[in-house]
């Protein structure tokens, strides 16, 4: 860019100069100016701050014009290398200083900025992004006509980096029957990552790239989900219809909701959020104003049957999943208590206008073997088995009630159970001890 010199406005005539020193130039502490006199009859203010004496008049800087002194200042920012707001510091002539700092001030307004607000939430962007991956559901099938074997996808979804051996976290429902599993990078590398582990009741599943893959990843920052607030702010990090990471913001809505798995079985304490969740947000995390997991977004409310959002999604909070996830990491299985029977559906009390829980089989050797009658047909019908009505005092209306109390107790415990016998509806109690049920994957 080229500059034109611009001249200063005349002053008055200088004095005849009797004596002369001198001075350094104000402006560029590396060249000398011409010797300037000091004014007649006057203690000449260089010569006496050398002797360590007071000064008499400094020498002023001639006035600039308006335009002369924004010049000015532009000019000596660009041959000194010194940005405009480090001038305005620098003892410059009043009015160059003055310009150079109202310059500042207006490259500052002109310059896209960010506020307070929209700072923070870019940085939980960045500081998320490469923590969250997308997932590739392939699976194989025979093509019409031929035998040969083909894979093709069938579904995405989205996950998130766990830890530094390379665990990679989702829902279940994503990689349910896939043959093969991709997980892709925010920087486009894509890995086959193996199956862990999973927990079908809770919808959710461990994946793991090989070792010298994990090296790369970015695990994500954990939370709690123990002490979130409805009305908090959350964000979700996803891939929504295959655009990936897709940011989307709102707040917590409701909190302790109940949701249904994949397997019909409720998940308890899930996460109501107005953040846009859409098909391909499933499994990926759901985080709080400091960049935290709190949750995976699981599933919406779609009132339409069309999957789209409403304003109404769900996550799965991230104290359960945690439990989960090392539970199988450490020891490569699942451990549930049960009571060991078959129940029947709620539609079938519904039906007969009953409340509570219908055992439909109790399976040889079960936990509840001779102490639960189950269902059976005779010559004459149908004759229902025991209706659980209560757990430990606790009223079981239907099977995510009783469900729920399970989730509460331990491989071992003994409780009592409430059923109406016979279908009568008089009540006995009955004491069973508790079950395991285990889901190994170990190798």
């Amino acid at each position: 860019m080229a500059f034109s010199v611009l001249r200063a406005a005349p002053t008055r005539p200088r004095a005849a100069k009797p004596s002369s020193c001198l001075s350094h130039h104000p402006f560029h502490p590396r060249s000398s100016s011409p010797a300037r006199s000091c004014n007649p009859g006057r203690r000449c203010w260089c010569e006496a701050n050398r002797r360590g004496e007071p000064e008499g008049d400094r020498p002023t800087a001639s006035p600039l014009s308006k335009g002369a002194a924004a010049a000015f200042a532009l000019i000596l920012s660009v041959e000194s290398g010194l940005p405009l707001d480090a001038l305005a510091r620098l003892p410059l002539p009043e009015q160059a200083s003055h310009y150079a700092s109202r310059l500042t001030q207006a490259r500052a307004l002109s310059a896209p900025g960010l506020a307070a607000e929209e700072e923070a939430v870019v940085g939980i962007f960045n500081q998320n992004t490469p923590s969250v991956v997308n997932i590739t559901n392939v699976q194989q099938f025979r093509a019409m006509g031929s035998l040969d074997i083909m894979e093709q996808p069938v579904g995405t979804g989205s996950g998130f980096v766990w830890d530094k051996q390379g665990h990679i976290i989702t829902n279940y429902h994503v990689i349910k029957g896939a043959s093969t599993v991709k997980v892709t990078l925010i920087d486009k590398r894509s890995y086959d990552a193996s199956v862990v582990g999973f927990d079908e009741d809770k919808d959710v599943a461990i994946l793991q790239v090989q070792e010298n893959q994990a090296s790369s990843l970015k695990p994500i920052q954990v939370g709690k989900s123990a002490n979130l607030n409805v009305g908090m702010s959350v964000f979700a990090i996803g891939n929504p219809f295959g655009l990936d990471h897709t940011m989307t913001s709102g707040i917590i809505s409701g909190l302790g909701r109940v949701i249904q798995g994949t397997t019909g079985r409720p998940i308890r304490g899930a996460i109501q959020t107005d953040a846009a969740i859409n098909p391909g947000n499933s499994g990926g995390p759901l985080l709080n104003k400091n960049g935290q997991l709190i949750g995976i977004n699981t599933a919406i409310l779609d009132p339409s049957g069309k999957g789209g959002n409403v304003g109404v999604g769900f996550a799965i909070p991230v104290d359960t999943v945690k439990g989960i996830v090392e539970q199988i990491i450490q020891f490569g299985k699942i451990v549930r208590p049960v009571l060991g029977i078959t129940l029947a559906p709620d539609s079938a009390l519904a039906q007969l206008g009953r409340k509570g829980v219908l055992v439909l089989d109790v399976p040889d050797k079960s936990p509840a073997t001779g102490k639960l009658q189950p269902t059976y047909r005779s010559l004459t019908g149908i004759v229902l088995g025991d209706i659980i009505t209560a757990v430990n005092g606790t009223k079981v209306e239907a099977s995510a009630d009783l469900y729920n109390l399970l989730d509460d107790l331990k491989v071992g415990d003994t409780v009592t159970i409430t059923v109406e016998r016979n279908n009568q509806k008089d009540t006995q109690d009955v004491s069973v001890t508790l079950g395991s049920r285990v889901t190994s994957f170990e190798s």
